[in-house]
C-alpha cells in the first residue's frame, strides 16, 4: 500500500500545481474545509458505511457476498480522488486522474476480494454510477465556466489527493473528507465572476 500511496502523492503535486489563481484556491480550501468540519462529513460518511454494513449483513443471509459490496463500495467512492478524477474528465477532458484511481482501486479490490468475496467485485456498479453523475454534471458546466476556474477545481483537488497520499504514506489522520466541499468552492468564483 506505500507504493499505492507514493502514486496518490504524485498524482496530488502534478494535479495541484495545474491552479494559476492561488487567491482562488487558498479560499476555496479554507471555506470548503471550514464546511466539511462543521458538517463533518468524515465521520458521517464513515456513520453511514457503519450503518449500510450493519443493516445488511443482520438482514441478508449472504452477508459476506453484501459486507464485501458495501465495504468497497464506500471505500472507493468515499475518497476525493474520484470526485477530483471525475471533475477534471468532465470539465477538461483529462482522465489521468480517473485511470490511476482504477487502477488503485483494482489492485485493491483484488485484495478485498480474497477476503470479502464477490460482492467486491460488484462494488464497481457503484462507482461506476456514481463517478458518472459527476463526469455528466462537471460536462454540463465546462461551457459555463472559465479555463481559471476549471484549474483552479483542479488544484484544489490536487491538494486534496497530496492529504491522501500522505495519510497513506503516514500514520496520520488528515480528514479529507472534509475537504471535498473546497472542490466546489472555485465554481462559486466561476459563476459569480469573483476574483
Amino acid at each position: 500500500m506505500k507504493a499505492m500511496g507514493l502514486v496518490v502523492l504524485y498524482i496530488g503535486i502534478e494535479t495541484s500545481l495545474s491552479g494559476k489563481n492561488i487567491s482562488v484556491i487558498v479560499i476555496s480550501l479554507a471555506i470548503g474545509t471550514i464546511i466539511g468540519e462543521i458538517l463533518d462529513i468524515d465521520n458521517s460518511i464513515n456513520k453511514f458505511g457503519k450503518f449500510l454494513e450493519n443493516k445488511i449483513a443482520a438482514n441478508n443471509e449472504n452477508s459476506k457476498f453484501s459486507e464485501g459490496f458495501v465495504t468497497t463500495s464506500i471505500l472507493f467512492c468515499a475518497g476525493a480522488m474520484g470526485i477530483v478524477g471525475s471533475l477534471q474528465a468532465g470539465l477538461n477532458g483529462s482522465g489521468d486522474t480517473l485511470l490511476a484511481k482504477t487502477l488503485i482501486d483494482g489492485i485493491v479490490a483484488c485484495i478485498f476480494t480474497t477476503s470479502l468475496g464477490y460482492g467486491v467485485i460488484f462494488s464497481s456498479l457503484s462507482v461506476i454510477l456514481y463517478q458518472g453523475i459527476f463526469v455528466l454534471l462537471a460536462g454540463a458546466l465546462s461551457n459555463i465556466l472559465g479555463e481559471n476556474i476549471i484549474d483552479s477545481i483542479s488544484a484544489v483537488g490536487g491538494i486534496i489527493i497530496l492529504g491522501m497520499g500522505i495519510n497513506l504514506l503516514t500514520n496520520s489522520n488528515i480528514k479529507v473528507a472534509n475537504m471535498v466541499l473546497a472542490i466546489f468552492i472555485p465554481i462559486i468564483f466561476g459563476v459569480f465572476k469573483i476574483l
